[in-house]
């Protein structure tokens, strides 16, 4: 069971991510429903760490394993989407495939589980900001390449 919680007039999702860098490029995941890009990931199950969540999600989400190099920051992040509120916990790690060859990936790739309209990307660090990507101060923490800071991001205000 995913840890969301309907609070109030709020949604509360604890969710893990992954920063993958490969020929100065970020992999990032979008919805082909929607106008922004979000780094590959998803939300933490019940009994679950974040660091286990993100090795799951990158298996079920692209069948590829991957090994946590780092941990990057926490990101409390506060938005609105569809007319709900949100207030999430968002963990970030640097993560690299395991295997040799999908660490030369350069394509667009599709989603495993048979989610058509979700599509895993790369982007052009140099031009990270040319994207909508979510949340927004992830432009600021893929610049900086690495940081290690408590976030609080807020859409809401």
């Amino acid at each position: 069971m995913d840890l969301t919680l309907n609070v109030e007039d709020y949604i509360l999702n604890i969710r893990a991510a992954g920063v993958i860098i490969h020929d100065n490029k970020v992999l990032t995941h979008k919805n082909t429903n929607s106008n922004h890009y979000c780094l590959p990931g998803g939300r933490v199950e019940i009994g679950e760490s974040s660091e286990e969540t993100i090795k799951r999600e990158i298996s079920e989400e692209l069948g590829k394993e991957i090994q946590i190099l780092d941990y990057i920051t926490t990101i409390e992040n506060f938005f609105e989407m569809d007319n709900k509120k949100y207030h999430e916990i968002f963990f970030l790690y640097k993560i690299e495939f395991i295997n040799d060859e999908d660490k030369r990936i350069n394509y667009t790739m599709s989603n495993k589980e048979g989610i058509e309209y979700l599509r895993y990307e790369w982007l052009d660090l140099e031009k990270i900001e040319r994207y909508n990507i979510l949340p927004r101060c992830l432009e600021d923490i893929l610049k900086k390449k690495q940081v290690i800071i408590h976030i609080i991001n807020n859409d809401l205000k």
